[in-house]
């Protein structure tokens, strides 16, 4: 059982976070900070949590601690990384990783002459589904991968103070924010990412970040992806679908892209070789949805229960790894360099 600690206690670590820990099989919630006090005892009250901290530096102190989950805006993310892998925790930091790939570098750096293990909050990989689709794609039987297409958006008007609104605080908007999960995951299913085209706009608000983003990636291998991230879309007008196609097949999905277990899968597989069709219909090519399933997974719980199960084993995480959230940093600067110079930009 690992003992764990969470620094900045309100928002996604409140929402999702921590109740997905209190879930997990081999973590243990033991101290709850966040730069609100108020924030701090509401939230120790509510999962009953047997302690709470002023600061930082009171919580990496306590010898019964050994991960964090750091949920605070990305501006803190690298001192309290550093911090904490110098105390000696593992640690579990909320993405983007970090402002820039500078900074990620330096955390880098940090946390592995510290020996300490880190994993970064890309939770989509743990959904039970996208696992489904991960194995498919893996066994060959979609072909050579084509084309893929993720969506995340969502409705996000201007709020005082909001961070997530100010690049000088969160690195970025809708791209920043929601597009490097999408990153994230088709990295995960073909590779790397190796040119991008991006169109990046603020169309709705008035605040600082970006509340539109659309990009277009090249994969190694030639695979083409397409990425859209927006703020200024009603959450509910939004399917959040993803789609891989291939030279086989295709893997269509609606509700799995998020924060939920939930959604819809299907794959349409060919069988053996097919000639050219000149009317081009599925109803002539034969092929017939199969539902994918998958027992439903708490993805919070999951990436808690990973890097709990490497400390326990003494065995380096190999997903979510902070080189892994380095390269999606890298990726996502290259997407702003090319919205603003309107080029595509190697990775």
């Amino acid at each position: 059982m690992v003992n764990w600690g969470v620094i900045g206690c309100g928002g996604i670590a409140d929402r999702r976070t921590i109740p997905g820990l209190m879930e997990a099989k081999n973590a243990r919630l033991v101290a709850v900070m966040d730069q609100v006090p108020e924030a701090t005892q509401r939230v120790k009250a509510k999962h009953a949590c047997p302690k709470a901290y002023d600061t930082v530096e009171a919580l990496l102190a306590d010898q019964e601690i050994q991960a964090v989950y750091i949920a605070t805006p990305v501006f803190a993310h690298k001192d309290q990384v550093i911090a904490a892998a110098q105390a000696g925790k593992h640690v579990l930091v909320e993405k983007p990783l970090a402002l820039n790939s500078a900074q990620g570098r330096e955390m880098l750096a940090v946390v592995k002459a510290a020996g300490v293990y880190a994993t970064e909050g890309y939770m989509m990989k743990f959904h039970s589904l996208h696992q489904r689709a991960k194995e498919i794609i893996a066994s060959g039987a979609l072909g050579k991968i084509v084309l893929m297409r993720a969506q995340l958006s969502c409705w996000y008007p201007e709020i005082p103070g909001a961070w997530r609104q100010d690049p000088a605080l969160g690195g970025g908007g809708a791209l920043m924010d929601m597009a490097t999960h999408l990153y994230d995951l088709m990295r995960w299913f073909v590779g790397e990412v190796r040119e991008v085209t991006a169109l990046v706009d603020t169309l709705v608000f008035n605040y600082k970040s970006e509340d539109a983003s659309t990009m277009l990636l090249r994969f190694e291998g030639g695979t083409h992806g397409f990425v859209d991230a927006f703020f200024c879309v009603p959450d509910a007008s939004v399917l959040s679908r993803l789609e891989v196609y291939g030279s086989r097949g295709s893997i269509l999905a609606e509700g799995t892209i998020g924060q939920g277990s939930g959604g819809t899968m299907v794959a349409y597989l060919e069988e053996g070789d097919k000639g050219y069709d000149a009317d081009q219909t599925r109803e002539a090519a034969d092929v017939k949805p199969q539902p994918i399933t998958a027992e439903p997974v708490n993805p919070y719980t999951a990436e808690i229960e990973y890097l709990s199960r490497c400390i326990e084993e003494k065995r380096a995480p190999e997903i979510n790894t902070l080189e892994e959230g380095l390269r999606t940093l890298v990726i996502a600067e290259a997407a702003y360099r090319s919205a603003r110079t309107g080029q595509r930009e190697r990775v």
